[in-house]
């Protein structure tokens, strides 16, 4: 339920940082897209579209989330802007455009509740093998979107020249460019992936794990999928791991009051479980994790 959303916000952060643009505003992408989500189903669901409306708006939340991630790629690409305020910018106009248009739209600060969300599947035969079956019980199907997803994302990156090209524009941008790759193109490219990804989880959020859009949708989770880039060492595969491990953590804090070993615990330590994982897997493995060389760097046309 969790770990989908994380693993495809995570695969955005590896397109962008591959490219040498460092993206914490996976956050403020993923409240755009979850608002676009929320805000359309309603729309489609007046149509009387029922079934179709979740995927018809989780393609509107990609591509908002595509379009939204332009201001990141004009800030550091175009002129040249610390990746790291520029992506805190993004987070910030994005709490303030969405709250806004929320206002606006629906009178109050959340939408509508939608009537019908993705809806939990038993997957055929899985289902029945002896230990494991239950774990395909009562699952959404945006699950096996985000590990198709990761399967193409791998594919994409180490399998064919867009992705030699893109991974080569994060480790020598001036080298790249003296091959005759378009650093700047390939960049925009990247960063506009890296959009449609994180616009996708934070439909996927709204769809699934709430009935509704409010500012608190996301609650962190962008920051939790930056945290499983790094933990993940910038592979997809890596990243697969890593979403399931902070998946399990924000479950685990979820349902705690459920299970009998530790329910007697206070709430407020599993609300703050995940985020206390978090540090701890960033303190344990961020030093071993070696990112692409030029992430994060400003690059100068004019330099060699």
């Amino acid at each position: 339920m969790i770990a989908a959303p994380i693993m495809i916000a995570g695969l955005g952060g590896i397109m962008s940082e591959r490219s040498g643009i460092v993206n914490i505003a996976l956050e403020g992408i993923m409240l755009f897209g979850a608002f676009a989500a929320g805000a359309i189903v309603i729309l489609f669901e007046s149509f009387g579209w029922f079934s179709q409306a979740p995927w018809l708006s989780l393609i509107v939340a990609a591509i908002a989330g595509g379009i939204f991630s332009l201001i990141l790629a004009v800030s550091t690409i175009t002129f040249s802007a610390d990746h790291t305020i520029a992506g805190t910018a993004v987070n910030l106009i994005a709490a303030g455009i969405t709250i806004y248009f929320t206002q606006i739209i629906f009178n109050q600060q959340r939408t509508v509740a939608y009537k019908r969300g993705f809806r939990k599947m038993v997957v055929p035969y899985l289902s029945e093998i002896p230990l494991i079956g239950g774990f395909f019980r009562g699952v959404y199907p945006t699950i096996f979107v985000a590990v198709l997803l990761v399967l193409f994302i791998w594919f994409v990156l180490f399998k064919t020249p867009f992705g030699l090209r893109l991974r080569s524009c994060g480790e020598n941008p001036h080298a790249s460019a003296s091959m005759g790759i378009d650093v700047i193109k390939t960049r925009y490219l990247a960063v506009f992936i890296s959009g449609l990804l994180a616009g996708l989880a934070g439909g996927m959020i709204v769809l699934t794990v709430d009935t509704q859009f409010t500012i608190s949708s996301i609650h962190g989770l962008g920051f939790i999928s930056v945290a499983a880039v790094i933990f993940g060492k910038w592979n997809p595969f890596g990243l697969l791991g890593a979403s399931l491990f902070f998946g399990l953590s924000q479950t685990i804090g979820i349902y705690a009051n459920r299970i009998p070993l530790i329910q007697s615990l206070p709430t407020q330590l599993f609300s703050a479980l995940p985020y206390a994982l978090t540090v701890i897997a960033l303190l344990v493995f961020s030093g071993k994790s070696v990112g692409p060389k030029a992430a994060g760097e400003i690059y100068d046309v004019s330099k060699r």
